[in-house]
């Protein structure tokens, strides 16, 4: 693995993990700052990592759509769906004293209503976002692992590193303060998420069904069917 991408796929776990902690604290709850913490530091990496991918002729491969890429991302969203939900109800059902999980982060989130309100600025960012992610960690994290670790065994190690990146939340989510518990969701969702959409792009060769699985997903728990509240 060349020194140049150790240093990228360094970067950018550390660039994430810092800016996931800070956009998850009380203090970005609901606010503008959350969604640019949130989001903004990964499109920036992505458009690193698009470039990389693009002079090295493997943009056009992941992102060229082919027949049947939206059966396969709105099943991959389906199935996650589901994952999510059953996880929900069984670990963290409404009165039980694992609930304050989710209610912390939807609060974190922003009102429902004001979410709503600008639903198609939500629906691009979600959609913006999610190719982002798949960019930089399906797509090129795992391809510069690829060089140390084999294609075979790299989409897994890339999503060992993109949970990672979201551990921090642990903390920044807290429930009660600093003398709370942590708040586990995000680091095991984004661990889920990240072998469900790795082994996508594995399976089809491609990116895009794992970005629409992304992006319905996100749409489904922010905005439609969320699993707290509502």
């Amino acid at each position: 693995m060349r020194p140049v991408a150790v240093a990228f796929v360094a970067l950018a776990v550390v660039v994430t993990a810092v800016a996931s902690y800070f956009a998850f604290l009380p203090q970005s709850s609901g606010t503008v700052a959350f969604w640019v913490l949130a989001g903004g530091p990964t499109l920036v990496l992505a458009a690193v990592a698009a470039a990389w991918a693009r002079r090295e002729d493997l943009l056009r491969e992941w992102l060229t759509p082919r027949w049947g890429d939206f059966t396969r991302g709105a099943v991959g969203a389906v199935l996650f769906f589901g994952v999510a939900y059953a996880g929900s109800r069984l670990v963290m059902p409404i009165g039980s004293k694992h609930e304050i999980w989710l209610v912390t982060l939807y609060g974190q989130i922003g009102d429902p209503r004001l979410l709503q309100a600008h639903a198609p600025v939500v629906a691009a960012t979600i959609v913006a976002v999610a190719l982002a992610e798949e960019v930089l960690w399906r797509g090129t994290v795992t391809q510069l692992l690829a060089e140390r670790v084999g294609s075979r065994t790299a989409w897994l190690w890339a999503a060992v590193l993109y949970a990672l990146v979201y551990v921090p939340t642990a903390w920044s989510l807290r429930a009660g303060g600093p003398a709370g518990g942590l708040d586990p969701v995000l680091p095991l969702a984004a661990l889920a998420g990240g072998l469900l959409w790795g082994g996508m792009a594995r399976g089809f060769g491609s990116l895009v069904p794992s970005v629409l699985a992304h992006a319905l997903f996100d749409w489904a728990v922010v905005m439609m069917f969320p699993l707290w509240g509502r």
